[in-house]
């Protein structure tokens, strides 16, 4: 008896053999099979920090990354009265605060500071930070890294922007779209800092697959940066006491 499958209405009709109808349900069964797994490989960085913010926020505090991240500020030639700051993928605003907070120390004046997000998790507890903090100068927007033409009219021509744990949630393919992007919002002589996870044994084990993220080498980063028109290229070092973190990650400072 021959039959023939109705892949439309779902139902076997007269005109194909079996053998046939069992290679078309095992072609069907291996098409779910690779779209799951990329699923998998591609994970929702919004459903992600929704579901683990709590975890984040106990994660980084537990490796003292906010200390860190300010401490290299502290230290950054980079830093004066008034600077005009983006956080581009703020999270919950370890890098906005780390900065402002550094400003403060130095006896440095903090200039209009805004951030974006893509998470409104992640932005929600950033704004109950700056409550709980009583500052109400900075400003919070959701975006999306690949589309910064819908930010405001008035978020551009920064001195600094900054970035960290955000674009290795991007296709590696994409990177350096980002990076135009960003390039793109830099006053004529800004600086744009990167903090990115880097490849090896301990990061594909705690990040790429506990937080499901892409990680980098030197190589790659120089080269999208490249790409993305950076011209002046600069692999930096948390200070001495936070030197450990550079097991987790790079600094890269870029003009372009």
């Amino acid at each position: 008896m021959r039959l023939q499958l109705d892949t439309r209405r779902g139902r076997i009709t007269r005109g194909r053999s079996l053998a046939a109808i069992r290679q078309a349900a095992e072609r069907a069964r291996s098409l779910y099979r690779g779209v799951a797994i990329a699923a998998k490989l591609a994970p929702n960085p919004v459903q992600l920090f929704s579901d683990r913010s709590h975890t984040y926020i106990r994660f980084i505090r537990s490796v003292r990354y906010p200390q860190g991240i300010r401490a290299y500020f502290l230290h950054s030639p980079l830093l004066g009265s008034g600077l005009h700051v983006l956080d581009a993928g703020c999270g919950t605003g370890v890098v906005t605060l780390a900065l402002r907070d550094a400003l403060l120390c130095r006896g440095l004046a903090p200039g209009p500071m805004q951030a974006f997000d893509l998470t409104p998790t992640m932005l929600e507890r950033f704004r109950e930070e700056l409550v709980r903090l009583g500052i109400a100068d900075i400003e919070l927007a959701q975006a999306d890294i690949l589309a910064l033409d819908r930010l405001p009219a008035s978020w551009s021509n920064y001195d600094l922007v900054v970035s960290a744990s955000m674009l290795e949630y991007l296709p590696p393919t994409r990177l350096s779209t980002a990076l135009r992007g960003l390039r793109s919002l830099l006053k004529e002589d800004g600086t744009f800092v990167l903090f990115i996870t880097r490849r090896n044994w301990l990061t594909r084990l705690l990040i790429g697959r506990w937080w499901e993220s892409n990680l980098y080498e030197d190589s790659e980063l120089d080269q999208a940066f490249r790409v993305a028109g950076f011209t002046s290229i600069a692999f930096r070092t948390f200070p001495p006491r936070f030197r450990y973190l550079g097991l987790w990650g790079y600094i890269i400072e870029a003009r372009g």
